[in-house]
């Protein structure tokens, strides 16, 4: 993803929080949250929505949304626990009204390529266009899994479903994936 000027995660430098003997680190800031996590929360956007703008929109809500109910969270750990819940939710949402507005404009294209494809590798562009042919749910979970790289418990916890559910929903996609590119010319 770094081609369409958004780094990979692994490499952003993520701070980490650590406390000396008896002293607490205090919680961050809502400005600082956005500064140490918009742009991995908008990766996982693109991933989604399959387009910068509309990802960074999705992202923007979220962080409103977390401004709205900041004084009920305790610690970053439940506030980027939130962000990724919405960030998914107000995901599924564009996805819908955008399927809805392409259904009732007459003429208007099935799929539109994504922006910044024309800076991918070959590779690159072929995956995204097959995670993009996946049920929504599959590909939530092999971007939770392998772009975020969260555990099958996060991802349950994300989804708002089982360990078991993860398990299988990640097993069907990547059989669908693996024959949707190998169908790929």
């Amino acid at each position: 993803m770094e081609a369409i000027g958004l780094p990979d995660q692994r490499t952003s430098g993520m701070p980490v929080a650590v406390e000396d003997a008896g002293e607490a680190s205090p919680q961050p800031s809502l400005a600082e949250l956005y500064q140490l996590h918009r742009l991995s929360l908008v990766r996982l956007a693109v991933l989604l929505v399959d387009d910068v703008a509309s990802a960074e929109d999705v992202v923007q809500d979220a962080f409103a949304a977390l401004h709205a109910r900041w004084r009920h969270l305790r610690g970053e750990a439940a506030a980027l626990r939130y962000l990724r819940v919405t960030v998914l939710n107000t995901a599924r949402s564009a996805l819908r009204r955008r399927r809805t507005a392409r259904r009732w404009l007459a003429g208007q294209r099935a799929a539109e390529p994504v922006a910044g494809h024309e800076s991918l590798t070959v590779e690159q562009r072929t995956m995204i266009e097959a995670l993009a042919r996946l049920a929504p749910r599959q590909r939530e979970v092999l971007v939770l899994r392998y772009w975020l790289d969260l555990s099958e418990a996060q991802i349950a916890e994300t989804l708002g479903i089982s360990r078991g559910s993860v398990k299988s929903t990640a097993s069907r996609a990547l059989d669908v994936l693996e024959k949707l590119l190998e169908a790929t010319p």
